[in-house]
């Protein structure tokens, strides 16, 4: 071989290994090696029931479905909608999870300048409805009440006149859910965290409700001291019910609940709070940094609360804020995953920016998928901490002395276009991050995490695919719920179909990621 051949397999073997970016956390190493696929499934896409579907509040990869046949992938996918269409007031939209199968051909020859198209395909395959203890149907309207049920915690809950659309009909009440993760059970449940209660929610495989776990006390929102599930989301048929106080004095703050679920694969489940609960910083983008996570072991059949850390969340700087006092803001997380080794991936991002947003604002400032370790985090767990408005921190989000939060690294930085911009849509737009609001742009909310290996087999080589979903918040002009006898047009105009990329990363050695999506696909 000549030099001169000899030189371009080295500079080849080196641009092949060169990473997009590295980080250390607590001594272990991670590396973004590029950004690796994109699909989406349409804005307008219907299940089985005849509803317009969203997937992107949590995602949960089923493990052995996945499989490698020489250069694809095929594998099943549960994809989680949260309490539906909502833009203009809650409706009464059945809680669900909805199952894809797809298949994933990476293409590592795409270029900015000749860019792959989508290779990452869905195929619908079910969806299971959610229903109560009691068999009735949940909902998505904000609750106004509670309801006891034989063996469970007081739950939120809610009644709604006709059919709970604004439209004629008998009237109902049921359980209220906002949900927002998803793991999967070994025995075809769905445990599944909720931003109203907070709580931890399981199905079984049929969709009806099993188990509820309410969190400590201090989570719990309050107003004038009395326990209050509403997010002051009112519903569409009646737009001025809205709590007072509308923000709670304590607990979770509106619409920022339990937003991050996890398991270990081993009998544990972990939750974290989007943000700081209001007592401790919560009211304020300013000071709601402080995160609380909940560990549970499942192991024993009644779920045992095991232990509490907190995790301090990164900021971001907008540039929008007139006043520079508030530009500063919490990157509010949007989903972990358990990756072994007492470290956990969280997708920490702005919000108000993307696809369906002001053309001022198309582009976002702050989209990371990061890492924290709780292996040296003191875990908070007692009476006092946890009682009705018991504070790990004061009113303006300043920890209490002693008290040693997760172990916080910048990790994956989801907006990078040189990266995006080597995929396109199905319409021939390079996927991007700001510029025009066209089917390209990246949509505002990543809400879910999924791993796989590359080896389509046990990852031993650290190499993973890392999937991420968008909630596109049902956002669409041809929208159809309530078992498609209601029709909706979001007045934003747009069409935001329902995203999915898919990133390459290499994982210290010894990371399971995978271990907490493992259900047979013959369980549904």
């Amino acid at each position: 071989m000549s030099i001169r051949g000899l030189a371009f397999l080295i500079a080849s073997a080196t641009v092949a290994l060169a990473a997009v970016s590295q980080t250390t956390c607590n001594g272990r190493s991670f590396s973004y090696e590029e950004f690796a696929g994109y699909g989406s499934v349409p804005s307008d896409f219907r299940d089985k029931f005849g509803d317009t579907i969203s997937i992107g509040s949590s995602l949960a990869l089923d493990r052995s479905s996945w499989k490698k046949k020489h250069n694809t992938y095929e594998g099943v996918v549960w994809g989680l909608p949260d309490r539906g269409w909502n833009t203009q007031g809650t409706v009464n939209a059945q809680s669900r999870v909805h199952k894809f199968k797809f298949k994933f051909t990476p293409d590592p020859n795409a270029t900015v300048a000749s860019p792959s198209p989508p290779n990452l395909i869905f195929e619908y395959a079910d969806t299971i409805l959610f229903f109560g203890p009691d068999g009735l149907p949940t909902t998505g309207i904000d609750p106004t009440t509670t309801h006891t049920y034989p063996g469970f915690p007081v739950v939120p809950y809610t009644t709604w006149p006709g059919d709970g659309f604004g439209g004629p009909g008998p009237g109902g009440q049921g359980i209220s859910l906002d949900l927002e993760g998803l793991a999967l059970g070994d025995d075809g449940s769905f445990w599944i965290s909720d931003e109203y209660g907070p709580f931890i929610y399981q199905f079984n495989k049929a969709g009806y409700m099993v188990k509820a776990i309410r969190p400590p006390e201090a989570a719990v929102s309050r107003r004038n001291g009395t326990v209050s599930f509403s997010a002051a989301s009112p519903p569409i048929f009646d737009l001025t019910l809205i709590p007072i106080p509308a923000d709670p004095q304590t607990g979770r703050s509106n619409n920022q609940g339990l937003e991050g679920l996890t398991s270990t694969g081993d009998g544990f489940l972990y939750t974290l709070m989007q943000s700081a609960l209001n007592q401790e910083g919560g009211l304020s983008k300013q000071t709601n940094q402080l995160a609380r996570l909940l560990k549970y072991d499942i192991r024993y059949g009644n779920p045992k609360y095991v232990a509490e850390y907190v995790v301090r969340l990164p900021t971001w700087t907008d540039p929008t804020a007139g006043n520079s006092t508030k530009a500063v803001k919490t990157a509010a997380q949007s989903e972990i995953h358990y990756i072994g080794n007492s470290q956990f991936l969280v997708i920490a991002r702005d919000s108000g920016f993307g696809h369906g947003r002001e053309p001022a604002n198309s582009k976002s400032n702050f989209r990371h998928i990061d890492i924290f370790d709780i292996s040296s985090a003191t875990n908070i767990k007692s009476p006092t901490n946890d009682a009705p408005a018991g504070v790990i921190a004061s009113p303006s989000g300043v920890l209490k002395p002693g008290i040693a939060p997760a172990t916080y690294c910048s990790f994956l930085d989801v907006n990078i276009n040189s990266q995006l911009n080597r995929f396109k849509d199905a319409s021939g737009i390079a996927i991007h991050n700001g510029g025009e609001q066209d089917a390209g742009l990246l949509n505002e909310k990543w809400e879910s995490l999924g791993v796989l290996p590359v080896d389509g087999k046990d990852g031993d080589n650290g190499e993973f695919f890392l999937f991420s979903f968008s909630d596109n918040d049902f956002i669409t002009q041809n929208g159809f719920a309530n078992f498609g006898q209601f029709t909706f047009k979001d007045k934003s105009g747009f069409n935001i179909d329902s995203q999915a990329l898919v990133f390459k990363i290499k994982l210290p050695k010894g990371s399971k990621p995978w271990c907490n999506d493992n259900r047979r696909d013959d369980d549904h």
